[in-house]
């Protein structure tokens, strides 16, 4: 009887993480992220656009998340261990955008002052 109870425990716990099958989608969609950024920097219209610094931000940002959720298994710990890291991580972005603004790597225009 008890080890039919730590058994099912365990096969419940087993179902939280992914399969080989979850894997290989994980890697192919960062893999398809690192193309589309890679192949960004040869095309001089998009690499010398605005949108090309904030676009690269968010390609990593996404492909940053896809890591930690899935090969760093974030996704499946406890809500605790989720919070102890973002909320950090949250703080760590802010202050990166607030130096990005400060040392003008970041320009938001609102329009004419003059």
């Amino acid at each position: 009887m008890m080890a039919d109870h730590s058994q099912g425990a365990h096969g419940a716990h087993a179902e939280d993480h992914p399969t080989w099958s979850t894997y290989w989608k994980v890697a192919l969609i960062l893999t398809i992220i690192t193309a589309v950024e890679v192949s960004a920097y040869y095309i001089p219209a998009w690499e010398n656009s605005w949108i090309y610094v904030p676009s690269m931000l968010i390609m990593s940002s996404v492909k940053f998340v896809i890591v930690v959720a899935y090969y760093m298994h974030l996704k499946y710990d406890h809500k605790l261990f989720r919070a102890l890291f973002t909320g950090p991580f949250i703080v760590a972005s802010l202050t990166l955008i607030g130096l990005l603004f400060l040392f003008s790597k970041l320009v938001l225009r609102l329009g004419s002052l003059s």
